[in-house]
């Protein structure tokens, strides 16, 4: 009886070589698609080992070409590419279980994604995205599409990167009654407000993040509190099902006027910080306040581009998640975490 139990109940692959390959569909092939391109290659065998399963891409989209990898796994040269054919037909060609997307999130490319992502989720096949755009718009739509196809939709890359906050929101915090979310969610606000503290002056800050890769070369969504209400809004709708776009945004930049206040915070041992923030007691709003915090606050012991969220559970406490890279290395593997969840056989403690 133990021994059939044991077989039965083995859902991983022991032997990287068994494990079922998971074909890919990618949208996108900027810095963010490339490095989840990269990822799965080369990762390919643990990720069999581990949890059972291993993707492949199957397909690259970009905006107006497209291609299929080689034999080897690797991509043609973009000259070689062919034109984009309707995602249809290509999900039927490759057989793909899985359509990631890693597009830019813009308004001129929300509604595509939109219509693609409700595409993949009706034939069943698992919509993975980092476009955060169509989510904000068509978060209804995608749920219906979604529960019509039988599939599932995941956003950890939407909501912060490598940091899992999505993944508590959306299932460790049920049963949990959180109350509050509290978060920093963007980490060129943060680094921005740590160098504005020691004296940098605003351009001088922002100099100092494009450098070093945090900041973007136009950081207004940033800076303005738009991105950090963006991922709480999504966190919000996973965690208490929230419509984004019904939620209202109150936001208080960071902005030349910021530049004493960090300063004033920093003579008495605070720091200051852009906090994200929403509460099932203020249904539907979202706030970006600019505020001091003190030691012994887990947004206080942030550091440079680092980023955290604290959800606020009365009676269990709060539960924080901190930490998790801002860049396309790090979205990427939140694509791939993503991927894996969506794709692995499930058993057990699995």
């Amino acid at each position: 009886m133990g021994e059939a139990t044991q077989a039965t109940g083995a859902t991983h692959a022991t032997d990287a070589t068994d494990a079922p390959r998971t074909g890919v569909v990618l949208a996108g092939y900027g810095p963010v698609g490339r490095a989840f391109v990269d990822r799965l290659a080369r990762d390919g065998d643990t990720l069999a080992r581990r949890h059972g399963v291993r993707p492949r891409v199957a397909a690259v989209r970009a905006s107006t070409a497209q291609c299929r990898p080689g034999a080897d796994g690797t991509l043609p040269p973009r000259s070689e590419w062919g034109p984009t054919r309707p995602l249809d037909e290509t999900l039927d060609r490759t057989g793909a279980r899985v359509f990631v997307q890693a597009v830019p999130s813009s308004p001129e490319l929300r509604e595509r994604a939109a219509q693609e992502a409700v595409t993949a989720l009706r034939r069943g096949v698992h919509v993975v995205t980092a476009t955060k755009s169509h989510l904000l718009t068509h978060w209804r739509e995608l749920d219906a599409a979604a529960r019509t196809g039988g599939s599932m939709i995941r956003i950890s890359g939407a909501t912060g990167a490598a940091l899992p906050a999505g993944d508590l929101a959306r299932t460790s915090l049920r049963g949990l009654d959180c109350r509050t979310i509290r978060a920093c969610p963007n980490g060129t606000a943060t680094f921005v407000l740590d160098r504005l503290a020691e004296g940098d002056t605003l351009d001088d800050a922002i100099r100092a993040a494009r450098l070093r890769g945090i900041a973007e070369a136009d950081p207004s969504a940033d800076l303005s509190g738009e991105d950090a209400a963006t991922k709480v809004r999504l966190l919000a709708a996973l965690a208490w099902g929230w419509d984004p776009a019904e939620v209202r945004v109150r936001a208080q930049p960071v902005d030349g006027s910021t530049v004493g206040r960090a300063l004033e915070a920093a003579s008495r041992s605070l720091r200051l910080r852009a906090v994200a923030g929403a509460s099932v007691a203020e249904p539907g709003i979202v706030r970006v306040r600019l505020e001091e915090t003190e030691p012994g606050d887990p947004l206080h012991a942030l550091n440079g581009p680092e980023k955290a969220v604290v959800f606020g559970c009365p009676d269990a406490g709060d539960v924080i998640v901190s930490g998790g890279r801002s860049s396309p290395v790090g979205a990427a593997l939140a694509l791939v975490r993503d991927t894996v969840e969506v794709a692995a056989p499930r058993a057990g403690f699995r």
